[in-house]
């Protein structure tokens, strides 16, 4: 597993660019939000909250609710406007000097780390090894290492044994896992464990409920990290409408539905794959084994394919502003089966099948 320097990825790329200037017209497989989302009872829930806007943003409770679904004391837990901001927060607030990124995974913590004037080095999984981990490859004397599990856009889930691993004495572990709640069980998670020196795990409520446009997501780390993020953050830095979203999908029942959710995520997904794999004939071939909400493929003539497709009506996602990944890379998003089936019959054109 290679190590390189920084260099020329378009870092700020991100799936939305793909549907942005589609309307209405664009059936999307390009952003990893779950479709139909909000649901109802969190949509109410939100907008009840717009009565207190008058009234600056407690986040008291929200931090609480956080604290108690994850088994934790309020302490280890910072609320933020996003995941996004979490990455800012922690490339600005924490004094390191040799930070690492495993990739290929989402590109903004290294974007943040950039931005914030560090020198950052990548360790590039291979798809010959799965785009699996080996924790030898990170550098001892990397202070920082930041890692997705599930990855984005690989799909693959590391074993929490393999990452605490990566775990060094004076070394911060920060384990991105914005769709650790699309698996079915959460197998694998790190968030609540405070057995391992030096974690920060990263959560998002964006993607399983739709919540991309409110920002809000969360820091579980050491008192003494938290403190120190929390110095670097503004004055309410999380609205009262996020807020109020927190509690609501970290409640028992939001739990059970999330689950169930990811169970039918599951299911959709190997349908997708089932129908993805007919087209081997043609050069296409899945990653996998895929755990996450969306797959990723490699297929010859991929910006032509995403091209065809999106004249067909179906925006995905390019791979090639991924460090490790080329211009013969498309991740999908897991939808329904029907939409997978109107996909997967669009594909076959675009691919001449």
């Amino acid at each position: 597993m290679p190590t390189e320097p920084a260099s020329g990825h378009d870092l700020r790329h991100h799936g939305d660019a793909e549907v942005r200037d589609g309307g209405g017209t664009l059936v999307d497989l390009a952003v990893n939000v779950r479709a139909d989302t909000p649901p109802a009872w969190l949509r109410d829930r939100i907008a009840a909250s717009l009565a207190g806007l008058a009234a600056y943003p407690d986040g008291r409770a929200a931090r609480a609710a956080v604290a108690a679904r994850h088994g934790l004391p309020v302490e280890r837990v910072l609320l933020t406007a996003g995941a996004a901001e979490a990455f800012v927060l922690l490339a600005r607030a924490l004094k390191v000097s040799r930070p690492v990124v495993v990739h290929p995974q989402f590109t903004e913590p290294e974007a943040a780390l950039r931005d914030a004037g560090h020198m950052v080095d990548r360790v590039l999984l291979r798809e010959s090894d799965g785009f699996r981990l080996d924790p030898a490859a990170v550098p001892e004397e990397a202070d920082l290492v930041v890692v997705g599990n599930p990855t984005n856009p690989t799909s693959v889930l590391h074993p929490a044994e393999t990452l605490t691993r990566l775990s060094r004495p004076g070394r911060t572990l920060v384990v991105d896992e914005a769709f650790m709640d699309a698996v079915p069980g959460e197998r694998e998670a790190l968030a609540g464990r405070t057995d391992v020196p030096g974690l920060v795990v990263l959560r998002s409520l964006t993607k399983t409920w739709g919540l991309a446009g409110l920002r809000i997501g969360y820091v579980l780390a050491a008192p003494e990290t938290v403190a120190r993020l929390e110095r670097a953050q503004p004055l309410w830095p999380v609205s009262t409408p996020a807020l109020a979203a927190a509690e609501a999908c970290v409640s028992p029942a939001a739990l059970a539905e999330a689950e169930e959710a990811a169970r039918v995520v599951a299911a959709d997904r190997a349908h997708l794959i089932a129908g993805l794999r007919d087209f081997a004939s043609h050069g296409l071939r899945v990653t996998g084994p895929a755990e996450a909400p969306f797959v990723l493929v490699r297929v010859p003539a991929a910006a032509d394919v995403r091209e065809r497709l999106r004249a067909l009506g179906y925006a995905t996602r390019r791979g090639d502003t991924f460090p490790g990944l080329d211009e013969e890379w498309l991740r999908l998003a897991v939808r329904d089966r029907e939409t997978t089936e109107g996909f997967l019959r669009a594909l076959g054109r675009a691919l001449g099948a």
